[in-house]
Order: structure tokens, then sequence, then C-alpha cells
């Protein structure tokens, strides 16, 4: 056994904490609030208020952070991707929010590089959108994204991710529909940090931009951030609050509490106030660590990568060469997760044989376990 700490209230139901060096991952639980965003949420709790109001004052602290003219505390950001081509394909209209998810008379086809399909994209079909893709896995251009834009198309989505293709990049992609007045919107989930990046796509001319408040930002797990132009983000509030009227819209069911509201208000605020290069330095002394510790080892090469485009963070990569006879990656992984405490790693992407140590959420003390736990695994 080890000595970390097992709440009493997962004991209760006999699920142990587990080391989470794969990232701000959903399935491991996103991150780790402040102390000052579950003080926060515990004031939140103890008072009535105008929800309308609080997302409103709420909208008005995501705007000013992303650099954007409205913004909202959502679902998630998945609930933002809904709510997004919602708004595009409805507008203002109340009769076409209150149809929804019949789309009859609307535009409502998403366009999509193909490259950049991936298992969250159906959040944007949600709604009743069909999704159109453009271009090949292998290939792109302009004039493929240009020649499927049509009458019926009601938005052009674009994915930033690590190890997700760029396709024609951000910058082309709005030109392109803008040029044939059509609204570009991002899915830039767990693109925070680098701090930047909240006015980065904004900056770019991208029309709504949403993030995951669950993430790198250390808000509450459930909650997003989405920001973006005004008309557009007066369709999206129509389409998930909608207070002013009889009108439910498809966003009904991602309705945010007034703790996660506050919450996910207060880790923004403190996200954007701390220092990102001390951060940054942390993770890179437990990457450090790690990488120290696993070096020599036969046919098995280490490196630490930061490549922003790839990579949360500066983290250690591990590759297995001919000279390698230990297990699997997949049995490695497996060893991981079943020891005390589960070590969750990495597995690479776009079908890379590495394993990548994530140093995000690795708290203080825990690279020495993984490093300690990889040596006996890898050294057999």
């Amino acid at each position: 056994m080890t000595d970390r700490i097992w709440p009493e209230v997962y004991k209760k139901l006999g699920v142990a904490p587990i080391i989470n060096a794969q990232s701000w991952v959903t399935a491991l639980g996103g991150s780790i609030m402040r102390p000052e965003v579950l003080q926060a949420m515990d004031d939140a709790a103890n008072a009535f208020i105008d929800i309308k109001k609080l997302n409103l004052a709420a909208g008005e602290v995501v705007a000013r952070s992303c650099g954007a003219e409205r913004g909202l505390v959502t679902a998630g950001c998945s609930a933002a991707q809904v709510l997004m081509v919602a708004a595009c394909m409805t507008g203002q209209s109340e009769a076409n929010v209150e149809q929804l998810p019949d789309t009859t008379g609307m535009k409502d086809e998403v366009i999509l590089f193909k490259g950049q399909r991936n298992r969250y994209d159906k959040a944007f079909v949600t709604a009743g959108a069909t999704l159109i893709e453009y271009g090949s896995e292998d290939s792109v251009t302009s004039d493929d994204l240009d020649n499927t834009i049509n009458e019926n198309t009601a938005c052009v989505a674009y994915i930033v991710a690590p190890f997700v293709p760029s396709g024609i990049g951000l910058k082309e992609t709005i030109r392109v529909a803008h040029e044939r007045d059509v609204p570009v919107i991002v899915d830039a989930a767990a693109e925070v940090p680098p701090r930047a990046n909240l006015s980065e796509f904004h900056n770019l001319g991208a029309d709504m931009v949403a993030f995951s408040g669950g993430k790198g930002i250390g808000g509450p797990q459930s909650s997003g951030l989405l920001a973006g132009k005004a008309d557009l983000m007066e369709a999206v509030v129509m389409n998930s609050l909608n207070l002013d009227s009889s009108v439910a819209g498809i966003g009904r069911p991602m309705k945010v509490s007034k703790e996660n509201i506050i919450g996910l208000v207060t880790a923004l605020q403190l996200f954007t106030d701390s220092d990102e290069a001390t951060e940054w330095k942390g993770w890179q002394s437990k990457a450090e660590y790690v990488a120290e510790r696993l070096t020599g080892i036969d046919g098995v090469r280490v490196e630490i990568e930061d490549d922003p485009a790839e990579r949360q963070g500066p983290q250690p990569v591990l590759r297995f060469g001919n000279g390698y006879s230990g297990p699997s990656i997949a049995e490695i992984k497996n060893h991981l997760e079943a020891g005390d405490p589960g070590i969750f790693v990495g597995g690479g992407g776009g079908g890379r044989e590495e394993i990548n140590i994530v140093m995000v959420n690795v708290q203080d003390g825990e690279e020495i376990i993984i490093a300690d736990r990889l040596n006996e695994i890898l050294q057999g």
C-alpha cells in the first residue's frame, strides 16, 4: 500500500484514487480544482440567485478573458459544440429554436475536414445537423472546402487538438468560409494552456470558440466556456437558456448549476492571473526526473518533447527499439493501471508506438512513484 490520501467519499464506494499521467482527460476526472474554486462553489450553494443575471455576468467574464464580444458558461465543451451548431442553424428565430432538432427550412449542414473527424464530433449533429466531410485524410486544399460549401451550409467546424491534422489551417479555413458568408466554429477543448489561446482563435477571426472548463483551466469537470460574435452568441443563449419565453431550446438538458458557473468563473480568473512560466517549470522538472531515471534501459529511447501541436506541456516519451525485449506497450499500461496506486499514462496518438507521460496532473512526489514503477516493469 502507499501513503496516498484515499478520500472517505471514494473509500465508501470502494473506488481507489489513481495517479493521472495521461492528461486532463474526462475518463480520469479532468483536473483537480484549487481550494479557492471549491470555496467559491461552496459559497454559491448557500444562496438562491437569478440564474439569468448570473449567466449574463459570468458571460462577461468569459468574453473578457477570451477577447470576444460575448461569452457563456456551458455544461462542458461538448455542450458548447451542440449549442454553436444550433445557433448557426436557428439564428435568433424563436420558431427555429422551438423546432429543433427538426431542421426543416434551415441551413443544416456542418462542414468538417475529413482528417479532423473524431469520436467527439457527434456533438456537431446532436441538434439535428448533418456532417459533411471535405478533402481526404492525406490531402486537402482550399478549393476542396470552397467547393463543399453550398446553400445548405450552416457553418464550418474546425478542431484544434493534439495529433489532429490542421488541414488547410484555421486562418485559411476562416478566409474561405467568410468569403462565402459562412461562420467558422472552433472546438479547442484542451488547448489551454497556453493562456494566449483563449484569444488567439478569436483574433484569427473565428466566429465562436469552445473550451473545456475542467481541463487546464482547473474548473468543475462538467463546465465549459463558449465565446464569440454577439449575434451568434445571442442565438446560443436562446438555444440554451431563453428564460424570457416559454421556448425550451435543444440545450435545456445542458443547463449549468449556479455552483458550476461560479466555480468556472473563479477558476478562469485564477488561471489567467497565474504565472505560466512557473507552471511550465514544474512540469519540466518532473519530466526531467522521470526521463533521467528511465535512461539506459536496453532498447528504450526516452526523450522529453514539448511541441504544443502534439504535447500538453513537456513530457517524457518512451519509444522501443530492436534491442528491447520487455513487455509490450499494452502490457506495460496494464501493469501500471493494475498497481497500487494505479498509474494511467498516455499511449500516443495517430497510431504512434509510444508511451507518453503527461505531467500536467502529476502531483508533487508522484513522478518518483511513476519512475520506480516503470523501472520495475521495464527491467523485469
